[in-house]
């Protein structure tokens, strides 16, 4: 019986008796006692066929679909060129053009494959595997059974094997084994045999591989880390990650080093529904040099680590805590072993409501010193801090008043304990006049109280103030106006805006009050212009001074540029209480200036200067540029301070450096990258510094490849400055990663 499907619909309908695997007779009966059920059978028996042509031979009991077949059942779908169905033996055979696609969305494709009329059991030659992530794996032969694929002598690749222009590409990278099991439920591949070939060439054999191979991680060992440094010696870390919910998660790790013992890492995640904890962990034992320099031991095979976590919730729309915590069981260890070369841990905490109109902060923080000079008694313990905010229209006047309400208690083991407790009002109205002036005037009034002991032991004199309670009272006004000029220039919009300020205070009792957060006082371009030019609140400018400056931009579709230059001058004749070098200190301030520069996405170059108001030399240079595309760019840095502060003013130091970094891309996926930052601070700059003028800090050089699934790298670098048992030398580093492998 030959039957030409001019429709698919028609011929669905003239197979339905033929493709219930119960017939028709039995079905039509059950039918008529138990309609429900039987729609149940046959909504599970029936196949769902569609052909151009179907073919069915009732002597030999089979079925025989040709033209862009069809065949699918209980999720299960059959594509091929040509498809025979023996009802008899209930085996599919199918050729030409195969796709067999299962409910979880891996497709197989072969050359010929036999199945079950279940279609999810039957082997398949010359199969391929295309996995739901669009990874594959590919053998001569395979076998699915429940829906379960096992390969042998397979391949496993998640690199593209065709090229932009739709050419075949061999891939980066591939797993062959002797044995592959795929299951499609678990998304998980498991190997027996197995080794990486990289580029063609077996690298690494992995005898107990499996991963996932969908975009949720799965648990498994990571790809391992080697390396050399001149602290420890070679260097091997292997990881285990462990999914341990879809929120939550855990790695482990050892590192073995040939000059040291292991060390071990734990870290932890978990997202919860308001928030989010990440904890890690380190720890070995090592023997501790003591930072002086000396080579004499501290501790022999003593335990030494470090702890880290932070974590932030939202409890709801207003309200939030977060906590954070660092600490190290010695100066040196982080440094020792690569983990941070931060020189100070800082541990938080805080709850924050944020209103609409309104902010409020309980917090606290402790810091832990890793400084080689540093008293860790010294160091400051502030617990609490609080600090309320309420923001509101004033009346009458108009503009907005915001109230503040502030206290901090400093601590120190060692050393001198503040506390300190101040509110404030302060007005704010800005206008646009009918000229285009933007005019903004501001009043602000503070009373603080402060209570402090044991200042001596502070040793900068001026940050000691006297002990005992100290009380003050602030005052200030100020009044801005900016006019912008726009008009056309260069074939793009430029916008020249003059910007005058008068600020008054009255003299204010500043030094009698302990300094804790004004110290590193500084004239920069973004303080120009701020109403007390302090950091903090312990200090505050009393004077009356006026402030001109100069802003200057030009807009263009493929170029931008911004200049801004300013100074100030004390009108009053109240000796300052700006240290010398800050660019404050006379009548007349340093003139400080930035200019920005951008051409596309190639260039950007930012420029910040301060000149002497006398003679114009430059007490602050700094440039940071970056010049080319994403593959290939060189990045720069310069910072000089050069602003003749004396040594008794340990915030305010004068440094010279250097920063260099770049890359440059040899071949499509190939590219040698480098950075270096050298200390140029001589006596010129420091007199207290026994720096030549030229001492490198670290070199680093490095060569690169990466593609859609591939990403390797070898790096060199060099440390100069040792500090305790961190030693200068040569450290190497060899990184791999393949993309949906774990390893």
């Amino acid at each position: 019986m030959n039957i030409p499907a001019t429709h698919t619909f028609l011929t669905r309908l003239l197979l339905v008796p033929i493709f219930i695997g119960c017939g028709s007779v039995p079905s039509v009966a059950f039918a008529q006692t138990g309609p429900s059920a039987a729609a149940a059978q046959k909504a599970s028996d029936q196949i769902d066929f569609a052909a151009a042509v179907v073919e069915y031979d009732s002597n030999t009991e089979t079925v025989t679909a040709k033209g862009n077949v069809i065949v699918s059942r209980d999720g299960y779908t059959l594509r091929a060129d040509n498809i025979i169905w023996d009802r008899k033996s209930g085996r599919v055979f199918a050729e030409g053009a195969i796709r067999a696609i299962g409910p979880e969305g891996d497709v197989a494709y072969g050359d010929k494959i036999e199945l079950t009329d279940a279609l999810k059991d039957g082997v398949i030659d010359n199969l391929l595997v295309v996995l739901a992530d669009e990874s594959r794996l590919a053998a001569k032969r395979g076998a699915r059974k429940d829906g379960i694929y096992t390969l042998d002598y397979a391949a496993y690749t998640a690199c593209k094997v065709i090229d932009a222009d739709g050419c075949p590409k061999k891939p980066s990278w591939e797993v062959k084994a002797v044995k592959v099991v795929y299951d499609p439920s678990k998304k998980r591949v498991v190997y027996k045999g197995a080794r990486i070939e990289l580029f063609g060439l077996p690298v690494i054999p992995l005898p107990f591989l499996s991963h996932p191979v969908d975009a949720k991680a799965g648990s498994g060992f990571l790809v391992p880390s080697i390396g050399f440094s001149r602290n420890n010696g070679a260097e091997l870390e292997q990881s285990y990650y462990w999914r341990i919910s879809e929120n939550r998660d855990a790695t482990a790790a050892i590192t073995a080093f040939t000059g040291a013992a292991p060390l071990g890492r734990l870290n932890f995640r978990t997202l919860e529904k308001n928030g989010a904890i990440e904890l890690s962990a380190y720890g070995t034992y090592s023997n501790r040099i003591n930072t002086s320099g000396t080579s004499t031991p501290v501790g022999a095979d003593v335990f030494r680590g470090y702890l880290e976590g932070a974590g932030k919730f939202q409890l709801d729309p207003n309200w939030s805590i977060s906590a954070s915590g660092r600490y190290a069981s010695d100066r040196t260890f982080l440094r020792r072993y690569d983990i941070s070369r931060d020189d100070r841990l800082r541990s938080t905490f805080a709850a924050e409501r944020i209103g609409d109109n309104s902010y409020f902060s309980l917090a606290g923080w402790a810091v832990q010193t890793l400084r080689v000079s540093d008293r860790q008694g010294l160091t400051p313990i502030a617990l609490p801090e609080i600090d309320y905010r309420l923001r509101m229209d004033a009346p009458i006047v108009g503009g907005t008043i915001q109230l503040q309400a502030n206290s901090l208690a400093i601590s120190r083991t060692e050393g001198q304990d503040t506390q300190r407790a101040f509110s404030s009002a302060k007005w704010d109205l800005r206008k646009i006049t009918g000229l285009g002036q933007e005019l903004t005037l501001t009043a602000l009034a503070r009373g603080d109280v402060y209570h402090s002991d044991e200042n001596a032991s502070t040793l900068t004199a001026i940050y000691r103030g006297d002990s005992g309670w100290q009380h003050r009272a602030i005052f200030a006004t100020a009044a801005d106006i900016k006019w912008p000029f726009v008009g056309e220039a260069f074939g793009g919009t430029q916008i020249l805006t003059p910007r005058v300020q008068m600020v008054a205070a009255p003299s204010i009792s500043n030094l009698n009050i302990p300094n804790e957060d004004s110290r590193a006082v500084d004239l920069e371009d973004s303080n120009l212009f701020t109403l007390n030019r302090f950091p903090g609140y312990d200090r505050f400018e009393d004077n009356l001074r006026i402030t001109y400056g100069l802003d200057w931009a030009l807009r263009k579709s493929d170029f931008t540029a911004n200049i801004n230059l300013g100074q100030s001058y004390r009108l009053s004749n109240r000796e300052s209480i700006f240290p010398d070098g800050t660019g404050l200190s006379d009548k007349a301030s340093d003139i400080v200036g930035r200019s920005e520069f951008r051409f596309k996405d190639l260039v950007k170059l930012t420029h910040r200067f301060r000149l002497d108001k006398d003679n114009l030399a430059i007490r602050r240079n700094e440039v940071d540029a970056t010049v080319g595309s994403r593959g290939t760019y060189v990045q720069a840095g310069y910072l000089k301070l050069n602003r003749n502060i004396g040594p008794t003013l340990e915030d305010l130091t004068d440094r010279e450096e250097i920063r260099l970094a770049g890359r440059v891309r040899v071949a499509r996926f190939w590219s040698v990258f480098g950075s270096t930052i050298v200390d140029l601070t001589d006596t010129a700059e420091d007199p207290t510094s026994i720096s030549d003028g030229f001492d490198p800090i670290r070199h680093r050089l490095g060569v690169a490849y990466d593609d859609d699934c591939l990403s390797l790298s070898l790096t060199w670098r060099r440390d100069y400055q040792p500090v305790g048992d961190s030693q200068r030398g040569n450290s190497f580093l060899f990184r791999l990663a393949f993309r949906n492998l774990g390893v």
